[in-house]
C-alpha cells in the first residue's frame, strides 16, 4: 500500500529496495522462583552468563573495530561497563536473594525497572542510554536461556532494514553491502545504533513510531531518505525517479568531496574561511583530522562529567585538555567550560527541578555559584595551555557582570598556578558563546572584555524565537534563516568586526552548505561544526564567490520573511526537471503534509 511518512534523518543518503522487517530481539520470560537451597547455583548461573556476555562483548568490539573503527567500537565499552555496574547487578542479585526468583527472571525485571526509570526522564540522552540497558540485559537474557540469535537474511540480495529499536549488538552483525538502508521506528539521532550507521554509511530514518497508518511489511518497495528523513512505502514509479536520480546526485557528491578533505576551504576569488570541528571526547580527534578540520571549533567539556557519581579532577581534565593541544599543536582548540543544566543535568550537583531548564540554572550561572567545580576545570584548562594554543570560552553570557566575575576566577586560578610553579600561558585567550538575545544586542560592549565571539546558532534561534526545537507542535517554527535571527547574528559580527576581534560560528548552521554565502558576505573568520559536515562546507566555500556575495548581506537585511531569504540565498535555484515536478505532484498526492514539512 502507497504511503508516506517523516521521521528523523540520522545518516544521510538514499537507498531504494524491498523491506526486510526484523522481529524484535525479546523472550518471553515466564515468573520461575527456585528453592532456597539452590541460592548458590543460581548465583553462578548469573556470573556464567555475565562471563559469556562480556566475552562475547569483547568479541564483538573487536571485529567492529576493523568495520567502523576504534572510535565507534567504544560504543561497546559502554556495554561493558554496564554488566560491570553495581548498581545493576545489585538490582539483579536483590531480586534473586530476596525473592527466590531465577537468574533469567531476574535479569528481566531489572531490565523493565531501568528502563522504566530512563523512559521517565525528561532528557533525550538518557532515553537513548535505554536501549543499551535492553541491548545488555537482551544479550545476558539469551545466554541464560539458551536462545539462538535473531538471523538477518542469508541470500546475498540487498535490503532495506526494517526494526522497532536496533541495537549495536544486532547492527554489527550487519554486512553493509547488503544493508541499503534502515528504518527504526524509535531512537533518537545520538543514539548508539544511530552512530554506527553513520559510521558505516548506512542511511537511516528513525523516529517513525505512530507515523505510518500501516507497518511496513517484508518484501514491500521501501525509499528511505536519510538526508530529509522521508521513507516511502510502495512508491509511484514517477516519485521512484526521482529518488534515483537524487541518490545518483548523491553519490556523486560523495565522490567528489573526498577529492576536496586535503584541500584549502578558499572561495573562488581568494577569500579564506578557517573549518574547524565540534567534539565531545579526544576519541572524535582523528575523525576530525580525517574530514580536514583545521582546528577544535567548540570542545564541549560537559560529557566529561555525564554518566558519572562525583565530577572529573583536575588530573582527568587535564590529561584530556593536554592530549588535545599536542593533537593540534599549532592549530588553536577552543574549550568550552562546562555547560550543564537544561538538557544535561548531573546529579550529583543536586540542581534543583525546574519549569523550564532551559531558562534557567544552567551553564555560566552554575559554574558562578560552584567556584569548586569551576576552579577545578580553569586549572585544568590552563596547565594544558603550556602545550599548545588553547583558548577558553565560557557559555551562555547575557552580562557584562557575568563576563567580569568569570574572569575574575580565571586570573584567581592563574595566580594559585603561578604560585604552585605550574606552567601555563599568561595570555590565554578568552571567549564567548554569543547563544542569548541579550548578548547579542550588547555584542559591542562585550567585545571589549575578551578576545573572541563564538556564535551558537541553536540556542540563539531558539531563545530568539521563544521556541523548543524539541516540541513537535512547534518543532516547525524553528527556522535559522528568521529575518530576526539574522539580524542579530549580523549585529554580532560588525560588533566582532569593529572592535578587531576573532568571531566565529559553532552551531547547526556552520554545517548548513546553504548558509556558506551568508558566512562570507558577513566576512566570519571561522565556521565550526560536526566532522563529517567538513568537506560539504567546504565544497560550497570553493564554488562561492565573495565579490558576487558583496551585495548579498544587504539584499538579506530587507528580506521581511523567510520566503524572501531563502531566495536571496538561492535556496530554490536548482531547477526541477519534469520527471521531479511529476515526482512531487505524486507525493502531494500521497501525502500532501509530506512535502510541507
Amino acid at each position: 500500500m502507497i504511503q508516506t511518512a517523516r521521521g528523523i534523518g540520522a545518516s544521510s543518503g538514499i537507498a531504494i529496495g524491498k523491506a526486510f522487517v526484523l522481529p524484535s530481539w525479546e523472550w518471553d520470560v515466564p515468573e520461575k522462583k527456585m528453592d532456597p537451597s539452590d541460592l548458590a547455583k543460581e548465583f553462578e548461573r548469573l556470573y556464567e552468563g555475565v562471563r559469556s556476555s562480556k566475552d562475547e562483548i569483547q568479541y564483538i568490539k573487536n571485529e567492529i573495530s576493523e568495520m567502523v573503527g576504534k572510535e565507534e567500537s567504544t560504543i561497546f565499552d559502554a556495554h561493558l561497563a554496564i554488566l560491570e555496574d553495581p548498581v545493576f547487578m545489585n538490582e539483579i542479585q536483590g531480586i534473586i536473594q530476596r525473592q527466590y526468583k531465577a537468574a533469567e527472571v531476574a535479569v528481566k525485571e531489572a531490565i523493565d525497572h531501568f528502563v522504566t526509570m530512563f523512559d521517565l526522564l525528561d532528557d533525550d540522552y538518557m532515553k537513548e542510554r535505554a536501549l543499551d540497558i535492553k541491548d545488555v540485559g537482551n544479550r545476558l537474557l539469551k545466554h541464560l536461556l539458551g536462545a539462538p540469535e535473531i538471523t538477518l537474511p542469508t541470500d546475498a540480495n540487498p535490503y532495506i532494514l526494517v526494526a522497532k529499536e536496533l541495537s549495536p549488538s544486532q547492527l554489527v552483525h550487519l554486512n553493509p553491502k547488503n544493508v541499503l538502508g534502515i528504518v527504526m521506528l524509535m531512537g533518537g539521532k545520538t543514539s548508539h545504533s544511530a552512530i554506527m550507521a553513520r559510521a558505516l554509511g548506512i542511511p537511516l530514518v528513525l523516529g517513525l513510531e505512530g507515523k505510518l497508518k500501516d507497518p511496513i511489511q517484508t518484501g514491500e518497495k521501501v525509499v528511505v531518505d536519510g538526508e530529509q528523513g522521508h521513507v516511502l512505502v510502495e512508491p509511484s514509479a514517477e516519485v521512484l525517479a526521482w529518488y534515483k536520480e537524487r541518490q545518483r546526485v548523491f553519490h556523486h557528491e560523495m565522490a567528489e568531496l573526498c577529492k576536496i578533505k586535503s584541500l584549502p576551504a578558499v572561495t573562488t576569488d581568494g577569500h579564506s574561511i578557517h573549518l574547524a570541528a565540534n567534539i565531545s571526547s579526544t576519541r572524535e580527534l582523528d575523525i576530525a583530522v580525517q574530514n580536514g578540520a583545521e582546528s577544535v571549533g567548540l570542545f564541549r567539556t560537559e560529557f566529561m562529567y555525564m554518566d558519572r557519581i562525583y565530577p572529573p579532577n583536575e588530573m582527568e581534565q587535564f590529561t584530556v585538555y593536554r592530549e588535545l593541544a599536542q593533537t593540534f599543536r599549532e592549530k588553536t582548540v577552543i574549550i568550552r567550560t562546562l555547560d550543564i543544566g537544561g538538557d544535561k543535568p548531573m546529579d550529583y550537583l543536586q540542581i534543583p527541578e525546574e519549569d523550564n531548564p532551559f531558562l534557567g540554572y544552567r551553564a555560566i550561572r552554575i559554574c558562578l555559584d560552584r567556584t569548586d567545580v569551576f576552579k577545578t576545570q580553569l586549572r585544568a584548562i590552563l596547565r594544558a595551555s603550556a602545550y599548545g594554543p588553547i583558548k577558553v570560552m565560557f557559555p551562555m553570557i547575557s552580562s557584562m557582570e557575568e563576563i567580569v566575575a568569570a574572569k575574575r576566577i580565571l586570573e584567581e586560578s592563574k595566580q594559585e598556578l603561578r604560585e604552585e610553579d605550574q606552567a601555563f600561558n599568561e595570555d590565554i585567550p578568552i571567549g564567548i558563546m554569543i547563544e542569548v538575545p541579550a548578548a547579542a544586542a550588547m555584542a559591542d560592549f562585550l567585545a571589549e572584555e575578551v578576545d573572541f565571539f563564538s556564535i551558537g546558532t541553536n540556542d540563539l534561534v531558539q531563545y530568539t524565537l521563544a521556541v523548543d526545537r524539541m516540541n513537535e507542535q512547534i518543532a516547525h517554527m524553528y527556522d535559522p534563516y528568521h529575518p530576526a535571527v539574522l539580524r542579530l547574528i549580523r549585529q554580532t559580527v560588525e560588533a566582532a568586526k569593529q572592535k578587531g576581534i576573532h568571531v566565529g560560528v559553532c552551531g547547526e548552521m556552520a554545517g548548513d552548505p546553504r548558509a556558506v554565502p551568508l558566512w562570507v558576505a558577513l566576512g566570519i573568520d571561522e565556521l565550526s561544526m560536526s566532522s563529517r559536515t567538513i568537506p560539504r562546507v567546504k565544497a560550497a566555500i570553493r564554488r562561492t564567490s565573495s565579490a558576487d556575495s558583496k551585495g548579498l548581506a544587504v539584499q538579506l537585511y530587507r528580506c521581511r520573511t523567510k520566503a524572501e531569504i531563502e531566495g536571496v540565498l538561492g535556496f530554490e535555484s536548482i531547477p526541477l526537471t519534469a520527471a521531479f515536478e511529476q515526482a512531487e505532484a505524486a507525493i502531494k498526492y500521497i501525502n500532501p503534509e509530506l512535502l510541507e514539512q
